[in-house]
């Protein structure tokens, strides 16, 4: 199975993904702006992930405690 054909992603493929630090997801997750299910570990929706990312295009998301 490649990649274009899972329907969720680790949180390592999500930080491939999206090119940011494991780091940034989990806080993303934490701070309810990324859903994401626990199913073992965490993991997030193909379909998710493409809807945050429309979401959020064009605004600054490097600081999430302010």
């Amino acid at each position: 199975m490649n990649k274009e054909d899972k329907m969720l992603y680790t949180v390592k493929e999500t930080s491939v993904v999206l090119g940011v630090n494991v780091h940034i997801v989990y806080n993303l997750i934490k701070k309810g702006l990324l859903p994401a299910l626990k199913l073992g570990s965490l993991k997030i929706r193909k379909e998710t992930l493409q809807e945050f990312i429309s979401k959020y295009e064009g605004m600054d998301l490097s600081d999430l405690d302010n």
